[in-house]
């Protein structure tokens, strides 16, 4: 497989310790930070690599040269002129193979470049987004999507937004068709000019992730993300390995219980959800919500009204700095016989808890250790769930839902809110 890695950038922020060197060759715990991406892309079978170079371009290929001693082929393109993020692709387009991937050099990943190729490869893409949720989603470009992952919209920061949104933005990692490239030679903006462009071909996709991809385009954020590499906290992100994960019921749980939810301002945070969630962020755990909602089928809330009440959840967890990687929802209810009812949706389904169909979508798209889990949530249904897909469960006091004795049984631990419950879980208590 092949690579194009867009070296060219400056480093303006990182002035004050690039010096004589371009931004992707800054020191990174003793070697030069583009090294770790070469060795990611070659760990994954990607051993043909260009490299687009411009600022003190002669270093990179002075240290990197065939790419023999890294055990993969280098050619280069260096820019005369800059020509933004993506005007060298027009004029290199004869060295492409027909996919390929496109990484920009002041980045630090870990991450399964072969996942990601396979996502691209299902969808019939033109051109895939590495994506994923961040801590601060108001200051950031924000990827629209619909259910199928395509890429509906963008929301750039500089916008004002008068709606709610998924937790969603760019990460700087693609996969590109070499067809997808316009014929336009010279300057351009790879978002601006190519993908936006051609959203609405419905060939654009956004793969949500939760590897490490984080820049390194401040002091600050360089000393973080070597924190996080010392710690080991990036290749364990990688998917190849099994993730440990908290499964999240929604109401009563993340969101104030209300019955059921129909309308978007019924969506209000639970005190304290928010810190407890952006604590999970902060672990080795993903955060993962999973939740019934009967409200489809009863015929209360259509598909794009649920999915505004979630956005809401996202936005508002967004503002206080936290995220969920994955929700998953059923729209199911197996009671039949009321007045409008979605009667296709009034089925018995692997899917409503507490089924295990949603913990296990999630674990096929995060490779999740069930054992090595947790089940959070309100309700025995909730347990229940856990219990069959073999994680460890808590059962919050907090939550106003009726505990439903027909799913009785013992959790593992009883918490009085969520904050307490990710105390228990953080803290390693024992079963």
């Amino acid at each position: 497989m092949q690579a194009v890695i867009m070296a060219g950038g400056k480093g303006t922020r990182l002035a004050s310790i690039t010096k004589d060197v371009p931004k992707p060759m800054v020191d990174f715990c003793g070697r030069p930070l583009l090294t770790y991406i070469v060795e990611n892309l070659k760990e994954n079978g990607v051993d043909d690599i260009i490299l687009v170079t411009g600022h003190l371009g002669n270093v990179i290929k002075e240290f990197f040269g065939s790419g023999a001693e890294f055990g993969v082929n280098i050619r280069y393109f260096n820019e005369e002129t800059p020509l933004g993020t993506a005007g060298a692709l027009s004029f290199i387009k004869d060295m492409f193979d027909d996919t390929f991937f496109l990484v920009f050099g002041d980045l630090f990943l870990n991450i399964d470049f072969k996942k990601f190729y396979d996502f691209h490869k299902s969808k019939g893409a033109d051109i895939t987004l590495f994506a994923h949720p961040n801590s601060h989603p108001f200051d950031s470009d924000v990827i629209i999507t619909d259910e199928a992952d395509r890429v509906t919209g963008w929301a750039y920061k500089k916008d004002a937004r008068d709606f709610y949104y998924k937790n969603l933005v760019n990460a700087g990692v693609y996969v590109l068709q070499k067809s997808a490239l316009p014929r336009t030679v010279g300057k351009q903006d790879l978002e601006k000019d190519i993908i936006i462009p051609k959203i609405e071909s419905g060939k654009i996709f956004a793969y949500n992730s939760s590897e490490y991809v984080k820049d390194i385009g401040t002091p600050e954020r360089l000393r973080l993300v070597e924190t996080d590499y010392k710690n080991g906290v990036c290749e364990k992100r990688n998917l190849k390995h099994r993730q440990k994960c908290i499964f999240l019921d929604r109401d009563g749980t993340i969101n104030r219980f209300v019955g059921l939810v129909k309308t978007k301002e019924q969506m209000e945070l639970l005190p304290g959800a928010a810190e407890a969630i952006k604590r999970i962020n902060e672990s080795e755990y993903l955060a993962v919500c999973i939740t019934n909602q009967p409200v489809i089928a009863r015929g209360d809330v259509t598909f794009g009204e649920l999915e505004e009440i979630n956005n809401k959840m996202h936005t508002l967890l967004g503002n206080d700095g936290a995220y969920l990687n994955g929700l998953y929802f059923c729209p199911h209810h197996p009671d039949k016989g009321f007045d409008g009812e979605v009667k296709e949706l009034k089925i018995e389904c692997d899917c409503r808890k507490p089924k295990t169909g949603l913990v296990k979508a999630a674990a096929k798209r995060f490779n999740i250790d069930f054992k090595n889990s947790w089940f959070i949530g309100d309700t025995y249904m909730d347990v229940m769930t856990g219990i069959n897909a073999g994680t460890k469960t808590v059962l919050l006091k907090s939550g106003a839902a009726d505990k439903n004795e027909k799913y009785k049984c013992a959790p593992d631990f009883e918490a009085q809110d969520l904050a307490e419950a990710v105390d228990i879980i953080l803290r390693g208590e024992k079963v």
